[in-house]
């Protein structure tokens, strides 16, 4: 089945909220990158809610970029979306290995550290990117989101994020973002918050065979919640070899022919699907000749 996202308000309109399942998405990550559990973890948890944040854009070009340094060993996370959802990512260190917690579960805070910034950049085409920074509260993902729509947007928000890993394979991942409308009553609030406290890891619903459609309803219940849109996501990589070209061009004459001389040719790597692009001497000399 293919990945997708709900969209979708109460029948009052004083909620919505974005419900996905994004395994397919953080296995092909997984794939690329050849991601520890507690890698893959973090990466599938981050891809997961930039996806939804795309969706929450409303215009054809809008990107979003997401960058997590919370000082631990994984390093940086980054993962971009556009519009439609699309995501692509990477980790700095794809090999972190860190202590499970007590229970057994992964401890994706101790990979990533809770002493760092969250920085959330979206692109809508204007003169400067909208750019804001804010502190990593706990290093989980979801509860550091919650905090950033709260700061960010002053949007009360409750985040939830999960993907169940083994070292080969993605068995579930998927995620919803609930938020409260400016004329929320003081009854839907204590409905919603009553649910949330109720309610199973997202891991284990997803486990327990339990579709977006499913998890909405639970997460509203008494509700009433009506569906919007639902949009089918995909993890994406759109690097090309003119992309690449492009690359060498703005590095400038002067260090090309250096890059010529010293290696007869050039190599690029690409950060979110590890895919190399060579360029032999000869396609150097040309490039070169072109600028």
């Amino acid at each position: 089945m293919n990945d997708y996202v709900l969209r979708a308000i109460s029948s009052n309109g004083e909620v919505r909220a974005f419900v996905g399942v994004t395994t397919n998405m953080v296995e092909k990550a997984r794939s690329f990158h050849n991601t520890t559990k507690v890698a893959t973890a973090a990466l599938g948890r981050t891809l997961t809610v930039a996806s939804i944040m795309g969706l929450m854009m409303k215009n054809k070009g809008d990107k979003l970029t997401v960058i997590l340094k919370g000082g631990g060993p994984i390093g940086t996370i980054l993962v971009t979306a556009n519009e439609k959802g699309t995501v692509k990512g990477y980790v700095t260190n794809p090999d972190v290995e860190v202590e499970d917690y007590a229970n057994g579960k992964l401890n994706v805070a101790g990979a990533v550290g809770n002493n760092g910034i969250l920085t959330v950049i979206k692109d809508f085409g204007l003169l400067e990117p909208y750019n804001g920074s804010y502190p990593i509260k706990s290093g989980e993902i979801a509860e550091d989101f919650t905090n950033y729509f709260a700061m960010s947007e002053q949007t009360p928000s409750a985040v939830a994020l999960g993907v169940l890993t083994t070292s080969t394979k993605v068995e579930c991942a998927g995620g919803f973002v609930v938020q409260l409308m400016p004329e929320a009553t003081e009854e839907t609030i204590s409905q919603l918050e009553k649910n949330i406290s109720n309610i199973k890891s997202i891991t284990q619903m997803l486990q327990e065979n339990y579709t977006a459609e499913d998890i909405l309803n639970t997460v509203l219940e008494g509700l009433e919640p009506r569906i919007l849109d639902k949009d089918e996501v995909v993890y994406e990589c759109d690097c090309s070899r003119e992309r690449m070209e492009e690359a060498l061009i703005s590095l400038g004459k002067e260090q090309l022919s250096e890059l010529l001389e010293e290696d007869k040719g050039a190599e690029l790597g690409c950060h979110f699907c590890n895919k190399k692009h060579y360029f032999s001497e000869e396609e150097l000399k040309k490039i070169i000749e072109n600028i």
